[in-house]
């Protein structure tokens, strides 16, 4: 490692104390964490700040004892006021050669004390399929396992949007494995549930009239738990009721249509571009089929009781999939 601080800054927590674990490892390179390592939480509530902030530069600034440097964590560091914060900048102006400081940030790099730092990693991972299916690679790879693209690909569809657990898995693996190339066989078995995917994973799919891809990524939604089917609906009807909203308004430039939607340029375009593909009459069948499904969720329809293996609601999981079929069907009539 080079430098003698760094500042690990995401918006997930988990996968900031994640980071900065990985940090720390860097860190050490070889020293007893016993003798070397002062692991301090600015927002554990353990006691008033200002006694936090003087243990903190107490051990950057005393000389170690029986190690060469010392590695000063300082998690939450979000919590700092810019008076607390304010022995850390002197510090980080003239930092000393005896001591290394790690700061977990979550927020932004914004931050008064990231600004300041010689190493900022940010932890974050995109939204789309390609950067989900990077990030576990080189999560498995940082922790010694090596896996093919494809298994990275399936590991990725598993976890869905919940990459926080990525490092999770895999230190559980590199414990059990150790350094090893892995195949999906033996990585399944630790996956867990199915995570939740990002709702324009659905409305993408129907909005390029792929039926199949549609179905898979609603029976995704429902598998995770993470969301009921009244909520994928909820999420339907403001897409279509955004096209719906534009089409026909005589917009020209999706900065027209984001003025009108009260959204940003870049999601108004679209909604733009799909209502005019569409056309009225379509979209008018489109938010009927939405308004019928969601009544049939509401007691209109049923098709049995729970599936007491997989605790599935037949009429949710039907309701669901005939629904965002027929609007992908519509979506792909209107390509041709």
């Amino acid at each position: 490692m080079t430098g003698s601080s760094v500042a690990v800054v995401g918006a997930d927590p988990t996968m900031v104390d994640d980071e900065v674990r990985l940090v720390i490892g860097e860190a050490l390179d070889g020293l007893d964490a016993a003798f070397a390592l002062e692991d301090l939480t600015a927002g554990s509530g353990d006691g008033e700040a200002g006694a936090i902030i003087a243990r903190v530069m107490d051990a950057l600034t005393t000389p170690p004892l029986l190690s060469d440097r010392r590695v000063v964590v300082v998690r939450d560091a979000q919590a700092l006021s810019a008076e607390e914060s304010r022995p850390l900048l002197e510090w980080l102006a003239a930092p000393t050669t005896t001591a290394t400081l790690v700061l977990g940030v979550v927020g932004t790099r914004s931050h008064r004390l990231v600004g300041a730092v010689a190493d900022v990693r940010l932890v974050a991972v995109g939204t789309r399929p390609a950067e989900r299916v990077a990030f576990v690679a080189d999560t498995l790879a940082r922790h010694g396992l090596q896996v093919e693209r494809s298994v990275a690909q399936r590991v990725a569809e598993r976890i869905g949007d919940d990459v926080a657990r990525t490092d999770a898995l895999a230190r559980t693996l590199a414990s059990i494995y150790g350094t090893a190339t892995l195949g999906f066989a033996q990585i399944e078995p630790y996956l867990g549930a199915a995570g939740d995917v990002p709702e324009w994973d659905l409305t993408d799919a129907i909005d390029a009239g792929d039926v199949r891809r549609a179905v898979v990524v609603a029976r995704r939604m429902l598998d995770s738990r993470s969301r009921v089917g009244v909520q994928i609906i909820g999420s339907l009807s403001r897409h279509f009721l955004r096209m719906a909203r534009v089409e026909g308004a005589g917009l020209t430039s999706d900065a027209q249509a984001a003025d009108l939607l009260g959204v940003k340029p870049y999601p108004a375009g679209k909604a733009l571009r799909q209502a005019e593909r569409l056309g009225g009459e379509r979209l008018r069948a489109s938010v009927h089929l939405i308004a019928r499904a969601d009544l049939d969720l509401k007691g209109a329809v049923s098709y049995g009781g729970r599936d007491a293996e997989g605790d599935r609601d037949p009429t949710e999981l039907t309701v669901i999939e005939v629904l965002v079929a027929r609007l992908a069907t519509l979506a792909r009539a209107a390509r041709r």
